[in-house]
């Protein structure tokens, strides 16, 4: 897909975001994943760029735009896709097509890999599971729960959500803490279904977890969030939860391993690009957006 966009700059970073989470590992079921918006090439913007611009979010609000376009970025990677449902018209009265509009005026492409990132060995879910577990070798094992089917060479272990199994059980309280520690949050919501036995097998997924949840036989359930009815029913089930709401699951893991990780590839498949291109000779700058933010206040 990336040989056939026009921009050099968006088709280098469409390459090194595929290279790190290949579309093809997305759950294209329900997921919207890709390049959402291709924006025309802004000459008279890109040449005032001594750098491109590449803005990492989980969620692309007003905010982010806001931010985006004084960055003078080129891109934003936003792990959420701005758009899930066809669009049949664009228009400034609703607030994400008059988000879309915004960037195209300023000549900045939009790119989610969304569930690619869920799905890939060493993707969000191996970040959580690195949080909660304080390492591999507290772990006796690690698996996914669905496996991708499929998948391209070199991500064949690739799949949603994990299963983590401990060598030696742990206490919940000191999960919880370990939890909040690791995402910098300081309260969580707990469900305590363990009735004083120690945890040593885990189910974690980031974002919203119940629908892989089900049928498992594990002691916790550690994910972004679940329904009331879902957390109760593993409660009565003796199944403990610890839910951070939603994107407190995600958003570490931009700063943490996505932006090292894509400055890397960026830089790699900029040397690719032809030398003819004269814009941004000084390579590409990653950046984590400071506006992005879980919609709730937790008080």
């Amino acid at each position: 897909m990336a040989t056939t966009l026009r921009s050099p700059v968006v088709r280098t970073v469409v390459n090194a975001i595929q290279r790190l989470y290949p579309y093809a590992l997305a759950d294209k079921s329900w997921d919207n994943t890709g390049l959402l918006l291709e924006s025309p090439h802004r000459p008279d913007l890109s040449s005032s760029r001594p750098k491109h611009v590449v803005l990492l979010t989980i969620d692309l609000t007003r905010s982010v735009v806001d931010e985006a376009i004084a960055l003078r970025s080129s891109m934003i990677i936003t792990y959420h896709p701005i758009i899930f449902r066809p669009i049949k018209s664009l228009s400034l009265g609703d607030t994400q097509q008059e988000s879309l509009l915004r960037l195209a005026q300023e000549g900045i492409s939009v790119y989610s890999p969304h569930t690619a990132v869920d799905a890939t060995i060493g993707g969000v879910n191996d970040w959580l599971a690195d949080g909660i577990s304080g390492g591999s070798e507290h772990e006796e094992s690690r698996m996914v729960i669905e496996e991708v089917q499929r998948p391209p060479e070199g991500f064949e272990d690739s799949g949603m959500g994990r299963v983590v199994v401990f060598k030696e059980p742990v206490e919940l309280k000191v999960l919880v803490e370990r939890v909040k520690k690791y995402l910098g949050m300081e309260r969580v919501m707990v469900a305590d279904g363990s009735k004083g036995r120690k945890v040593r097998r885990i189910a974690l997924c980031a974002g919203s977890g119940g629908s892989l949840f089900k049928n498992l036989e594990v002691d916790l359930f550690f994910t972004g969030e679940l329904s009331h009815h879902e957390a109760l029913a593993a409660k009565e089930k003796g199944i403990s939860v610890i839910s951070c709401f939603h994107t407190n699951t995600e958003r570490g893991f931009l700063s943490a391993v996505m932006k090292p990780k894509l400055s890397d590839v960026l830089a790699e498949e900029w040397k690719k690009v032809t030398e003819s291109e004269s814009e941004g000779k000084q390579g590409f700058e990653v950046v984590v957006s400071k506006n992005d933010r879980d919609p709730y206040d937790i008080v």
